[in-house]
């Protein structure tokens, strides 16, 4: 299996440099050792230095100061090779997080059209159950754990937890892992914060359950049949139109997750230590 080349390049000219080839670092970690152990995923990192020159072969994560209504992270350029833009803010470090996401959502589906049968779920009252019948839910690795508070970290940096592919299964089983993190504990469950597309096959229709806030029931939302090639693509740009883009945004970021918290002292506490080597390296 060849090995597929991610790189993550800021075009915002502003944003911390050293966080930026930090998270870099700590996604390339996240995707060789994390990742594989569930996924059957072969994959790099790297950080790229000039937003002008994209090496050949390599998957462009673009890091941009926002994104135009309607525009969601994940694209097929024409010649039907993945990239994705992540909003990166310099007051916000939690753009680690939406990096993460895009990555490993690309790496695991990265043409944007993988699906998996399962048990149907439905909503009832403020849960979410499994039903009769079964859907076709199209295989976004971060979306049903998106929201910040699941996010762990690697590094001092803070990254996406990602569902396994034991999410499908047919039933819970003990000592299975249904996310990387084991915040999700049953298959088909949506964490607060997170949501699940996927094709009725009774009405050949897209739907979407979103659990946006915790407080509330979740919502079902119809999206008629698709006609773009990608999926993904298609449920990224309606999540991003304005009216949900917001909604969402705050599901994912209005939880106080202590690890972008933790995220700024272990880096300050890392860049003491890493200076205090290179005076030892220097004597």
């Amino acid at each position: 299996m060849s090995v597929i080349q991610v790189g993550l390049v800021d075009t915002t000219g502003e944003l911390d440099i050293e966080l930026v080839q930090a998270a870099a670092a700590a996604l390339n970690i996240q995707v060789t050792r994390d990742l594989p152990q569930f996924w059957n995923v072969t994959a790099t990192v790297q950080y790229l230095t000039n937003k002008a020159k994209i090496p050949v072969g390599v998957w462009p994560v673009r890091l941009v100061g926002s994104l135009p209504p309607g525009e969601g992270g994940f694209h097929l350029d024409k010649h039907n090779q993945p990239y994705a833009k992540v909003i990166g803010t310099p007051d916000d470090p939690s753009w680690t997080i939406d990096a993460s996401h895009e990555i490993l959502e690309m790496l695991v589906d990265p043409y944007g059209n993988r699906m998996q049968s399962s048990k149907a779920i439905a909503i009832d009252g403020k849960n979410i159950e499994d039903a009769t019948g079964e859907f076709n839910y199209l295989v976004e690795a971060c979306d049903p754990c998106e929201a910040n508070n699941f996010s762990y970290a690697i590094q001092g940096i803070a990254v996406s937890d990602f569902i396994t592919p034991h999410f499908y299964d047919p039933l819970a089983t003990p000592g299975t892992r249904y996310s990387f993190s084991g915040a999700i504990n049953a298959p088909r469950q949506i964490l607060p914060g997170g949501y699940i597309s996927y094709v009725d096959q009774e009405t050949d229709e897209w739907q979407q359950i979103l659990y946006l806030d915790p407080n509330a029931a979740p919502i079902l939302k119809d999206l008629g049949p698709a006609a773009a090639r990608s999926m993904r693509e298609w449920i990224d740009n309606e999540m991003a139109k304005p009216e949900l883009r917001k909604k969402v945004h705050h599901a994912m970021h209005s939880f106080k997750p202590r690890v972008v918290k933790d995220q700024r002292e272990r880096r300050a506490k890392l860049d003491k230590i890493a200076a205090r080597r290179a005076q030892l390296y220097g004597q």
